[in-house]
């Protein structure tokens, strides 16, 4: 798919025009297909230990997860909470 993409714009590029301005190649800004720039980015449970690979919004979402337990964990830990006064019998 995205090989007949390129090929139907390199042959935009390069037909004669009847105009003196050429035609810009169509470009699909947000595809999903791999484009040949860079490595190619993975899901975050494809490569777990490997977080360069992940893809952006992976990242994104487990940063603020870890952020999240971060900040929940202080302040469950010095909040202190209710204290439970012991009965006497």
């Amino acid at each position: 798919m995205a090989m007949a993409s390129c090929t139907r714009s390199a042959a935009r590029l390069f037909r004669p025009s009847t105009s003196l301005a050429p035609t810009p190649p169509h470009v699909r800004c947000f595809a999903s297909e791999h484009h040949g720039h860079g490595s190619s980015r993975v899901n975050m449970w494809e490569a777990p230990l490997e977080p360069a690979l992940w893809k952006e919004e992976h990242f994104v979402f487990a940063s603020v997860a870890g952020w999240g337990l971060l900040f929940y964990g202080g302040y469950k830990a010095f909040s202190g909470g209710k204290k439970e006064e012991a009965k006497k019998e």
